[in-house]
């Protein structure tokens, strides 16, 4: 059985009432945050300089840092000892290779042509950003919609060993070879197999090392009841100041460039938003139409859905300067993504009443 089952089964209304105050109020810390980053960085004179003074390849230390912080707790949290349950299930495994490497890029790509015909530069910001999936706040997302934990593991873990070695070459598909059999105006991406290697293996790695670590070692010294009961519940709520950390350094970099152009925001925000309904939309239905329980079709949609715009943003401001479009429309992605994704996660816990009781045991 899968980790969450006895949530999943349990009605909407009891779910909130136990969620932490912390958890109930998300989307509205989410939106401060966003609004005390996006002012930080048109009030304070020279803020965006000094954060970025300090970098890991193209990502503010800052940024790295909550993005390390967030991950943490969610992947100590998994039970490493069931993975295999979800390795086993190739419903899962190759439903979200398909929607993550063969529908992902093509929707995004086309949207971004029909949305953005005569802006090339954020087209092609938004297409990066559509080839960059996502390893980092799915986790987050899918812990809050009670997705499984286990499942979204080993998901990550296999969309960081795609975006190694396919990045590269989708980037150059959807950017030169597929424009050019259309007729249509063509662009370059010149980004190296290493760059995105240590990118993943720097915000996966790191964490993932440490939260398997943690679950390893402090069962052995202390047991599984003290791990979960104690230890867990701890160090669970960092997950969300890191979060929230990451979202204003985020926006306090880039206030000033997303509020001096408003009208460029909202034309990139339009195919964002089309991308997300129609991925997790899409992902959540095509997990029930197979047979999974509501945890993996849950793990399964969030996972299509999130984009990794921190390897996005890298990506656009090392090929195309910090102050290009590109870099722009990498920019709006968490933007949007954040509170759409935000508001999704309530719209997957009220979705678990399509899901019979007997659905929520994963094979």
């Amino acid at each position: 059985m899968s980790t969450h089952s006895a949530e999943a089964t349990a009605p909407a209304p009891s779910v909130m009432s136990a969620l932490s105050t912390l958890d109930r109020f998300l989307p509205v810390w989410i939106l401060a945050a966003m609004a005390a980053g996006l002012l930080l960085g048109r009030l304070v004179p020279g803020l965006d300089t000094a954060l970025e003074a300090v970098k890991i390849g193209e990502i503010s230390l800052p940024i790295a840092l909550g993005l390390l912080l967030m991950m943490y707790p969610v992947l100590a949290k998994v039970r490493y000892d069931r993975l295999d349950t979800v390795t086993a299930d190739r419903r899962l495994l190759i439903s979200s290779l398909v929607l993550n490497w063969l529908l992902g890029p093509a929707v995004m790509f086309a949207l971004a042509w029909t949305f953005l015909p005569d802006l090339p530069e954020y087209r092609t910001g938004l297409i990066i950003v559509g080839l960059a999936r996502c390893i980092a706040m799915v986790l987050i997302w899918n812990d809050l919609a009670c997705g499984d934990r286990e499942a979204a593991a080993v998901l990550v873990a296999l969309n960081s060993i795609f975006q190694v070695v396919a990045f590269g070459a989708l980037g150059w598909f959807y950017l030169q070879v597929l424009p050019g059999w259309l007729g249509l105006e063509q662009a370059a991406l010149d980004v190296s197999v290493w760059d995105i290697a240590q990118y993943v293996l720097i915000f996966l790695g790191i964490p993932l090392l440490a939260g398997y670590l943690s679950r390893r070692l402090g069962e052995r010294a202390k047991g599984r009841d003290w791990y979960e009961s104690r230890f867990l519940p701890k160090i669970g709520p960092l997950a969300l100041y890191g979060l929230l950390f990451t979202i204003v350094i985020l926006f306090a970099l880039q206030g000033h460039t997303i509020t001096s152009q408003p009208g460029d925001v909202v034309r990139i925000a339009l195919p964002l938003l089309a991308y997300f309904a129609v991925m997790w939309g899409g992902s959540f239905l095509a997990g029930k139409l197979i047979g999974l329980g509501y945890e993996r079709a849950t793990t399964l949609a969030f996972t299509a859905a999130g984009n990794n715009f921190e390897l996005a943003i890298a990506v656009a401001v090392g090929v195309f300067g910090v102050t290009s479009g590109q870099a722009l429309a990498g920019v709006v992605g968490p933007l949007i993504e954040v509170p759409v994704l935000v508001a999704l996660v309530y719209l997957s816990l009220a979705g678990r009443r399509l899901f019979t009781a007997k659905e929520t045991v994963d094979a």
